[in-house]
């Protein structure tokens, strides 16, 4: 059995991990939409114990099960929708499944597709560990409608599908926000090690905003990291990495890649600005960085986008 320290770094790999097929599954581009009765065909069916490298949202229209995150167990019942996000530890047991749709989706994908700032407007994404909500039949009608809108989308050709499908994501986390955190504060978390991982992850996204919009050029080290919360150095290393199964370094490094991607796709910065952006003195740095990270270097990524982003 696997440990509970396993990352998943996507969906494709989860159910390779399982022995399940998904053929149809394409996570290329960091989104992918699909329905659980496609998939999983006999019954119990239980997973392995996993860490995501993804986020996730689940709509269970029909359907029974538990689901477990880190050491709390929810029931999955016909109307509830289940937000997770990643690195924290999963288990999921599903009894029976007549309708539930599931999303997921990288950060690199909400930067590039559905808004740079992303966490200014949702900061729930953030949160820790979110407990599943059982809505209204009329909410939860609202909720269906957008998620088969996206799935419709995802599955057609049109020439505009991922820029359609950023924009319904927009109102989809827009209602999800409506529904589920209106009254959320992204500050209070009643467990101390949940707070110190919130506030790094805060911490975290400021910076790379501030390094973003050319406050500072300067990367903060681990070390910077703990002073900013009073904490030893060793103790916050240990906490990052026993609650979310990923060391400070890793959260750095996919920080650093999510934001590099996102610039690389501006062709009016060039990449030695952007490597000045991201804090690397030297461009030829930032580029052995990237390409120890994504097997590519920045220019070969950039190709791929040849139309400057507006």
């Amino acid at each position: 059995m696997p440990s509970k320290n396993l990352l998943v770094k996507d969906l494709n790999e989860l159910y390779d991990l399982m022995g399940i097929s998904h053929e149809t599954i394409d996570q290329s581009s960091g989104f992918s939409i699909l329905y659980l009765q496609d998939v999983f065909k006999e019954y119990p069916v239980t997973s392995i114990p996993y860490r995501p490298n993804f986020f996730s949202f689940l709509f269970i229209k029909d359907a029974f099960g538990n689901y477990t995150i880190d050491d709390l167990s929810f029931p999955m019942v016909p109307g509830t929708v289940y937000f997770t996000n990643p690195s924290n530890f999963r288990k999921f047991e599903w009894h029976n499944i007549t309708d539930t749709c599931l999303v997921v989706f990288t950060e690199s994908y909400l930067k590039e597709q559905v808004h740079q700032d992303i966490y200014r407007e949702f900061s729930f994404l953030l949160t820790e560990t979110v407990e599943p909500r059982v809505l209204k039949p009329d909410q939860f009608a609202i909720i269906e409608e957008l998620y088969q809108f996206i799935y419709r989308e995802y599955q057609g050709d049109s020439p505009y599908k991922s820029k359609i499908i950023g924009s319904a994501m927009v109102t989809l986390l827009l209602k999800i926000k409506e529904y589920f955190f209106q009254a959320y504060n992204p500050i209070y978390e009643g467990n101390r090690s949940s707070q110190i991982v919130k506030t790094f992850k805060q911490n975290l996204e400021q910076h790379f905003r501030d390094l973003a919009n050319g406050k500072t050029d300067t990367q903060l080290r681990v070390q910077d990291y703990a002073d900013k919360q009073f904490l030893h150095v060793n103790y916050l290393s240990s906490v990052i990495t026993s609650k979310t199964g990923k060391p400070i370094t890793a959260w750095i490094a996919d920080k650093t890649i999510a934001e590099a991607k996102v610039m690389l796709q501006d062709k009016q910065m060039n990449i030695k600005e952007i490597a000045g952006r991201l804090g690397f003195l030297e461009a030829s740095h930032f580029s052995n960085y990237f390409k120890k990270h994504t097997s590519q270097s920045p220019a070969d990524y950039r190709k791929q986008y040849p139309l400057n982003r507006q």
